[in-house]
């Protein structure tokens, strides 16, 4: 049994990691949020210690650390602008880290992380559950058998409504979140260079604080994307039934479906950790890299 630790308990993705360490037979010793909204931990982990100041959590760590009970993992849950500082806590106390997508904002942040991983001996890993996915990891057999040169023509939309607290949170602020592209399209970015190659080629046609839409040019595919948290993009028909998420990946003109199955990629994706075939640092830079150009696109 390892000995995890939870930073950001009180976020919409922590829920999901506290089920992933009790379902692979670990312990969360202790959990931090400066928010006290975190009654979830009851249904995982009730004994678990909590703090909302980081000083009073640091000091606990190591208490636990003297007293023998050494934190094996630091799990990542925070906002996305204090991933790279809680990365390297973690990295500092002598821990293996789990980070929730984006690892870091920056591509020269996941280098300097790098470095840190050498000198302490440590890894970081992050979380990139779609190529845990059985439908995707089909597709990406299937496309690695095709004769070379053969490219495909794919259509991504992707429209998750949010209401008028999104833009007054953290995630509206570009500086702390990485806007929409990082926040709800980084998944299916890595998901589609993993598949089909790297990038030759980005074009950014829009990018507001509420949508985005590009073209990219990879190996063995053009993409079109098309990303909104805006309501009023979902199609007509699916306003209809009063849903408020729409998401399409078409290949040639065909529908890839890969809906199921999501609830239990975070489980999988610790069970891989465990095992030690995570995903480390190397295999999140390329979307890191690709988001980060988006973000920065010059027309």
């Amino acid at each position: 049994m390892k000995n995890f630790v939870l930073i950001g308990a009180g976020g919409y993705i922590a829920p999901r990691h506290m089920k992933a360490i009790r379902d692979t037979k670990n312990n969360l010793l202790a959990a931090l949020d400066k928010h006290d909204s975190v009654g979830v931990l009851d249904s995982y982990f009730p004994d678990a210690d909590f703090f909302i100041e980081f000083e009073r959590f640091d000091r606990h760590v190591e208490k636990l650390k003297r007293q023998g009970m050494p934190v094996d993992y630091v799990s990542v849950c925070s906002p996305n602008y204090l991933h790279d500082a809680h990365i390297r806590f973690g990295l500092r106390i002598g821990a293996d880290v789990v980070c929730e997508k984006p690892v870091v904002l920056n591509p020269w942040n996941v280098e300097a992380l790098m470095e840190i991983e050498k000198e302490t001996r440590r890894n970081v890993y992050t979380i990139l559950q779609l190529r845990l996915h059985p439908a995707v990891i089909a597709l990406r057999e299937a496309i690695h058998k095709d004769p070379p040169g053969k490219k495909y023509d794919i259509n991504l939309t992707y429209i998750t409504s949010r209401g008028h607290w999104y833009h007054t949170s953290w995630k509206g602020d570009i500086q702390k979140s990485g806007g929409i592209t990082t926040n709800i399209g980084l998944h299916f970015f890595d998901m589609l260079l993993w598949i089909f190659g790297t990038v030759k080629e980005n074009i950014v046609y829009t990018h507001t604080a509420d949508t985005a839409s590009g073209k990219l040019e990879l190996e063995k595919a053009t993409v079109n994307w098309f990303l909104s948290i805006d309501a009023s993009a979902l199609p007509d028909k699916i306003k209809e039934t009063g849903q408020r998420t729409f998401r399409s990946l078409t290949l040639n003109g065909e529908e890839f479906e890969f809906s199921d199955q999501f609830t239990e990629l975070h489980t999988r994706s610790y069970e891989q950790i465990l095992d030690g075939r995570g995903f480390l640092l190397a295999e999140a830079l390329p979307s890191i890299k690709l988001v980060h150009s988006i973000r920065n696109y010059i027309k």
